[in-house]
């Protein structure tokens, strides 16, 4: 049984400690408005935070609301900047020495040393060891439906609540998941550093369930998105049966209608990839997205209006992306569809940058 945490927060709650955590917060960021304003009499504003703190004065700012609309339309809810970095501190103190140790060796989401390539590679390493055991056999691929907007904050504060037993602590994650940003407390915001890992350490009783309970050897996660491996049909169908229990049960989630079980033949869908034993190719909602944006990009720049440096910023992240997967006949072919690439007829020397950069 892990310990719980004793006495601790004051003792974390420095000066130096908030510094850093400003640090972290304002990275890749520091031409932003708002944090320039807070940087023009830094000192001073992360002592009064501090002190806001400690004499149990904080209080979280107003959220500000936004969509985003990739991979899906999400609703994303950011904090002040003020906010963020007591989140940066909260993390980096708290959660990381304490509860991230706990989690289990296969998941992979907001993780130091994981991420997504990692858990590709956890996952076809495990396709052939099955496929070398048993040539046929099933997988079980599963997602949780609307997860974030789902989570109760009442049971995760239960799951936090058995790991602190420093007062002021348990108070202050209290104050931090329940923020009002949702009805009924359900649900927490993302867009928050601090939701990402108390979503992973909500899903770490699943993660718990399947691996101790129902002693399943390979069972991969990220995120909200989870995969097991199974020898045979019938069994995939018990165990969906059995999570689909303890979700709704224990933490009143819900499997989204597209979690299915299907022959390995078929390979599986899991962090941007379709992944087989012996190859791995990018996802055709993937293909269809950065061919709309090419699309895009071409309109844009017939009409001399393309960013082109932001387009190949954009694309050389998409290059990263599928050099991870059997693609070299998919990246000529899209490539070739850019026409601001190869136009060498507008600027000569802007053609030779663009072109120097994909290589």
């Amino acid at each position: 049984m892990p310990k719980t945490i004793k006495n601790c927060f004051y003792s974390k709650l420095t000066f130096e400690k908030m510094l850093q955590a400003h640090f972290r917060a304002k990275k890749h960021k520091g031409s932003k408005d708002e944090i320039i304003k807070f940087e023009f009499n830094l000192e001073n504003n992360l002592i009064n935070l501090i002190n806001s703190i400690r004499n149990h004065s904080y209080k979280l700012g107003n959220y500000f609301s936004f969509k985003i609309y990739e991979p899906k339309e999400r609703i994303i809810k950011a904090l002040p900047y003020k906010d963020r970095i007591v989140h940066q501190w909260y993390v980096e103190e708290f959660i990381k020495p304490y509860f991230i140790s706990q989690f289990i060796n296969t998941s992979y989401a907001c993780l130091t040393n994981r991420g997504t390539h990692k858990a590709v590679i956890e996952v076809q390493k495990n396709l052939r060891i099955f496929e070398q055991k048993y040539n046929n056999f099933w997988i079980l691929k599963c997602d949780v439906k609307g997860f974030f907007y789902n989570i109760d904050q009442n049971i995760l504060f239960s799951i936090v609540k058995k790991r602190i037993s420093d007062k002021a602590l348990l108070n202050f994650t209290k104050q931090l998941i329940f923020n009002n940003s949702f009805e009924n407390n359900i649900g927490i915001p993302i867009g928050n550093l601090t939701s990402q890992y108390f979503a992973n350490i909500y899903l770490n009783e699943l993660d718990y369930y399947i691996k101790h309970s129902l002693q399943i050897k390979v069972y991969i996660r990220y995120m909200d998105d989870f995969i097991l491996l199974t020898r045979t049909k019938e069994e995939a169908k018990i165990l969906k049966l059995k999570i689909e229990n303890f979700l709704l049960e224990k933490l009143h989630l819900e499997l989204n209608y597209k979690s299915r079980y299907y022959p390995s033949s078929m390979g599986v869908n899991f962090c941007g990839y379709r992944i087989f034993s012996t190859h791995k190719l990018l996802r055709n909602n993937s293909k269809k997205k950065i061919k709309k944006k090419i699309k895009k990009w071409n309109h844009l720049y017939k009409l001399n209006k393309l960013n082109i440096p932001l387009a190949m910023q954009s694309i050389n992240s998409w290059k990263g992306h599928i050099s991870h997967c059997n693609s070299y006949n998919l990246e000529k072919k899209i490539l070739n569809k850019c026409d601001f690439l190869f136009d060498t007829n507008r600027n000569y020397e802007l053609f030779e940058k663009n072109l120097y950069s994909l290589f």
